[in-house]
């Protein structure tokens, strides 16, 4: 045990017409700290998870932090990015300075804003975490990139519309009890399950309900070591933090698999000292419903191929053996890209603390988060529990 999160803040996600990256990264600075109980000033380091890719026009954004107070001028700053992960990859580096002993208190802040951007620009944009020598003209951007994973899923394992329709109407459901939610409306599953004017197709079998939405939002953390934290009025302590990266061409790996997802689970689990029936729940990156269901296969809930299994069978609900997303994940929290594996780590927070409102799940004791960027090619997972 290195490190504690110690204070979180989170914005509604969304279309934020009125706000501007900075304000964003400001506001969320401002209150992770006050929640923390930190002065600006014992703030030893900053770490920004910002993707842009051409959101904004603003592209060197580590110091907008420093916005928030004078008191942190002069404090180290890094922007980091590692495609959707970059929100995960910003706690881990915050982790590994505290590991390191050159920070004791660190604040970790996600943010991105897409809204303003057009439709056509955002598709080109998030492309560009792909493999574009030979990735980039696929139609549909990535929701063209899972559409073909969909189809070719279908292909080896079978029809798995059904199975992509319920999670969509679980995650939709979880999502009416999410205040920062950007969808709080309970779609049910014939919706989901049909094609229709309101629930077109998109890429290969997926529909409208099956992606996640553009968004706007941030979130933060406030990490410290654990002899700080236990001076606090809270701590979730990280049991495990496993980062696994894979090759960026889909043609270099079977995208059915997931393997770095999995490599990433197992490497957590083995940190932790526990197995995936000892969590209470998991956070996990459901860009498209078909990336949900690969990951039930990847993190060990079910074999290959049955992943629709532990959708069908009611595992993965709220009220389930392990319940997955009870945030209404990206699928109907939103995805502010550099945002989500901050907003990930903050309601996994909020859950261990008991504080998570109508998102609690009861006697939380153990939870976990799973963010990936691209096609399962940057794969963050972190196991936490309450310290205090």
């Amino acid at each position: 045990m290195t490190a504690c999160i110690v204070g979180w803040a989170h914005t509604p996600f969304g279309r934020l017409a009125d706000e501007t990256v900075e304000s964003l990264v400001v506001r969320v600075a401002n209150a992770a700290l006050a929640d923390a109980g930190i002065a600006a000033k014992d703030v030893d380091e900053i770490v920004l998870g910002h993707f842009n890719a051409g959101f904004s026009a603003q592209d060197f954004t580590a110091s907008l932090v420093l916005q928030a107070s004078p008191d942190l001028r002069f404090t180290r700053a890094t922007r980091v990015e590692n495609a959707c992960a970059t929100g995960a990859a910003a706690v881990h580096q915050g982790l590994q300075a505290i590991a390191a002993g050159s920070a004791r208190i660190v604040l970790v802040v996600g943010v991105e804003q897409m809204t303003t951007t057009a439709p056509a620009e955002v598709g080109r944009n998030l492309l560009k975490a792909s493999y574009v020598r030979e990735e980039a003209d696929i139609d549909g951007g990535f929701a063209g990139i899972f559409g073909q994973i969909a189809s070719l899923y279908f292909q080896r394992w079978g029809d798995q519309s059904d199975a992509l329709a319920r999670i969509a109407a679980k995650n939709h459901r979880n999502g009416v009890g999410n205040p920062y939610a950007q969808l709080r409306k309970d779609l049910g599953y014939e919706f989901c399950r049909r094609e229709s004017d309101r629930n077109p197709r998109v890429a290969g079998p997926l529909k409208r309900t099956d992606c996640s939405p553009v968004s706007d939002g941030a979130a933060a953390l406030v990490l410290a070591d654990v002899a700080t934290a236990l001076a606090l009025d809270k701590a979730i302590v990280f049991r495990a933090a496993a980062h696994v990266q894979d090759f960026l061409p889909m043609a270099r790996r079977d995208v059915l698999k997931f393997e770095g997802c999995a490599l990433a689970w197992q490497r957590a689990l083995a940190q932790a000292g526990v197995a995936l029936d000892d969590l209470s729940f998991a956070e996990v990156h459901d860009c498209f419903t078909i990336a949900e269901l690969i990951e039930y296969e990847a993190m060990g809930l079910v074999p290959e191929g049955q992943g629709a299994r532990a959708i069908a069978d009611g595992l993965v609900a709220k009220d389930g053996a392990l319940p997955i997303n009870p945030s209404g994940g990206l699928k109907a929290k939103g995805h502010p890209i550099g945002a989500t594996g901050v907003s990930m780590h903050a309601l996994a927070a909020m859950q261990l603390a008991g504080t998570a409102g109508d998102m609690q799940i009861k006697n939380a004791r153990l939870g976990a988060t799973f963010n990936m960027g691209g096609t399962a090619v940057a794969n963050y997972v972190s196991i936490l529990e309450r310290l205090r």
